[in-house]
């Protein structure tokens, strides 16, 4: 896939497409190209744009593998007759009475089905993860024994497909700098910051203050922050709103709805282990959730995913 071309920086794209290149000709395939800018265009880097805006703090990884990897992609692959897709995702999918289930990945410090969570039934049923039995070293290690080009390239990082950019340099193409105030809990001035689009709450880096600090309120209209420090009670909440919710499996919604069943979630990818929390439907079509004990810096515009023991049933984002 060809999502992201820049002059600027340090764009994958080529050095992508130069790797790929050389990997296909090793193991003697044919390599196809689909060039998706204007998808990656309109489905991710606007809607990053737009939600950064209303100081929404989007996940583009998330975004992508549902508008592009597992969507645009995956229907290129099959107008090509392809049967599936297999990408190296770290999760499991097991099919059982006609259902495709989504389960984490054996070690939970790389599982990635947090990222994978908002995946339909057709999407699993033509999707492979063919690593999900081997370590993040045991691939590396077998990589070398066959000899792949790849084998020692080092593990991206950045945006998704499009460069090894902070996320505030990147939206500074779009937000100029702007200062204003970073006021405490008393309202009291503690110092200026370059504009409020580039801060997330529980944000405590590019703050610049001769103390330990954590953004808790973001005042866009009026371009202000407020900080608070780590353990103040203006960063924790023991409920959440999401919207725009998805079951995987859309027959296990009501039924789990129902038995008021014990779950347990994610406000962001690196929550190990994920919280006990439960699910109640209200009638604005919100799910309220609420958690066994009080979390801390939960983002809007964050995904929020649900597991039940080791399988990805539900997420929704945070408003």
């Amino acid at each position: 896939m060809k999502n992201y071309v820049s002059y600027k920086w340090n764009c994958t794209t080529f050095k992508d497409a130069e790797e790929a290149i050389k990997v296909a000709k090793f193991l003697w395939f044919e390599l196809l190209s689909f060039d998706l800018q204007k998808e990656y265009q309109e489905r991710i880097i606007d809607y990053i744009f737009e939600w950064y805006s209303r100081w929404i703090t989007p996940n583009p990884d998330v975004l992508c593998n549902n508008l592009i990897k597992f969507d645009v992609f995956l229907n290129k692959a099959m107008e090509h007759w392809f049967d599936y897709i297999a990408t190296g995702h770290y999760a499991r999918i097991r099919e059982e009475d006609w259902k495709y289930h989504l389960l984490q990945w054996v070690d939970s410090w790389k599982d990635q089905s947090y990222f994978l969570s908002g995946l339909n039934q057709y999407q699993l049923s033509k999707s492979i993860f063919p690593l999900w039995e081997m370590t993040k070293q045991q691939v590396r290690e077998k990589a070398k024994e066959i000899w792949l080009p790849n084998a020692e390239r080092k593990d991206s990082q950045g945006l998704c497909f499009i460069w090894n950019v902070p996320i505030r340099t990147f939206l500074m193409q779009k937000f100029p700098k702007k200062e204003w105030d970073i006021l405490d809990l008393d309202w009291k001035k503690v110092w200026t910051h370059q504009w409020a689009y580039f801060y997330t709450i529980g944000q405590k880096q590019w703050l610049w203050l001769n103390f330990k600090a954590y953004v808790y309120r973001i005042d866009i209209e009026n371009n202000i922050l407020y900080v608070t420090d780590k353990d103040g009670d203006e960063l924790k909440s023991k409920t959440l709103l999401a919207k725009d919710w998805h079951w995987i499996c859309p027959d296990m919604g009501n039924e789990i709805l129902n038995w008021k069943k014990n779950l347990s979630g994610k406000i962001r990818y690196r929550q190990i282990p994920p919280v006990e929390c439960g699910l109640e439907k209200m009638e604005s079509w919100d799910m309220k959730v609420t958690f066994e004990k009080e979390q801390r810096a939960v983002a809007p515009g964050q995904v929020f995913v649900v597991y039940d023991w080791d399988e990805c049933l539900w997420n929704g984002m945070i408003a």
